[in-house]
């Protein structure tokens, strides 16, 4: 398979919209995904449906994240109490930041006394990474029966203004735990909103010269090795992390090579051969194609099979990044599959 070698630095008005974290540097992505990068979401598409939830996003987008750190109960805390007046802010506008996680409960229901602490408690840990919005049900029976509660407690997840996932009664800590993990594995990844550093300030970093002199001549084992070894002496480092993952789906696109696809579908419960031919699509510019795969997957397969397709999967969104459309709606499939 020839994977496309990216641009010199002179060529970013022509980068695809699956960026590299700093404006300027090569992609190594751009000239494999070029033609694909003007598709268009698939489907019927309801107008109006549509302007509210671009409403959403944008005031999402100018409103403060979440915080720990804000009093609970208060508006942008990571655990929030809801009314009928508050529902679009702190639970629909909010959900385009991060997943949001509805407590429906009542003051004389015993098991919601106990499924509430426990809820409160996981949202504190997350840092703001999700938010706790807790809804009594009996001052606010417009919410309850628009939401459609049929007994209590009831537990609903909201992302990007969509219900994708729900449980009804008191369940132990593990498995509340285990449902807002693969929430926010599924949607954002645990990201916080406004805590990742800022990135049009960072100086160059003259050790990302080698790696993009070798992208440029198509080396890609030379360019993963120049990476590897930024991250080895910063772990941390703002670019090379992301630009290493890039390197490694070609790598592994490249090493797959055509045949990939063809092994996969004569063996669809062979979970590798599947992420090799994801990786395959992915690294011809495929990017749905390799999201949809991986999503079936997952759909019609459980424990060890289903973790390594969900792991991969999330991978590939972090190469393609959140800012793409595709990835929002392959997270959405991906988190209604999990439950």
């Amino acid at each position: 398979m020839q994977v496309g070698t990216p641009p010199g630095r002179g060529r970013s008005a022509e980068r695809d919209n699956v960026d590299m974290t700093r404006p300027g540097r090569p992609d190594p992505r751009a000239q494999a995904q070029q033609a694909q990068m003007a598709a268009a979401m698939a489907g019927a598409v309801d107008l109006a449906a549509v302007k509210a939830r671009n409403e959403a996003a944008a005031r999402a987008q100018s409103a403060p994240p979440p915080s720990a750190a804000a009093p609970a109960g208060a508006a942008g805390s990571a655990v929030v109490d809801v009314t009928e007046a508050t529902f679009q802010a702190e639970v629909l506008d909010r959900s385009f930041q991060v997943p949001v996680v509805l407590d429906l409960w009542a003051e004389w229901c015993g098991p919601c006394k106990q499924l509430s602490p426990v809820l409160e408690r996981l949202a504190e840990e997350g840092g703001g990474s999700w938010v706790l919005a807790k809804v009594d049900v009996d001052t606010n029976p417009t919410l309850a029966q628009g939401l459609r509660v049929q007994g209590i407690p009831a537990v609903k997840a909201v992302w990007q203004g969509q219900l994708v996932a729900e449980f009804n009664g008191a369940i132990p800590e593990e498995q509340a735990r285990q449902f807002v993990t693969e929430l926010v594995n599924a949607t954002t990844g645990g990201a916080v909103p406004g805590a990742a550093p800022e990135d049009a300030d960072v100086a160059e970093d003259p050790r990302l010269d080698a790696a993009e002199a070798a992208l440029e001549r198509g080396d890609l084992a030379a360019a993963e090795a120049a990476y590897r070894a930024i991250l080895d002496a910063e772990p941390d480092h703002p670019e090379a992390g992301l630009a290493l993952r890039q390197v490694q789906l070609f790598r592994r696109a490249e090493e797959s090579g055509p045949d990939a696809l063809a092994l996969a579908d004569a063996a669809p419960d062979d979970v590798p051969a599947q992420t090799r031919a994801a990786d395959f699509l992915l690294g011809t510019g495929n990017v749905e194609a390799a999201f949809d795969r991986l999503l079936d997957v997952v759909r019609r397969s459980a424990g060890e099979d289903r973790d390594l397709a969900r792991r991969h999967l999330v991978e590939l969104f972090a190469v393609v990044g959140d800012d793409d459309p595709r990835v929002g709606t392959a997270r959405r499939q991906l988190t209604a599959a999990l439950f």
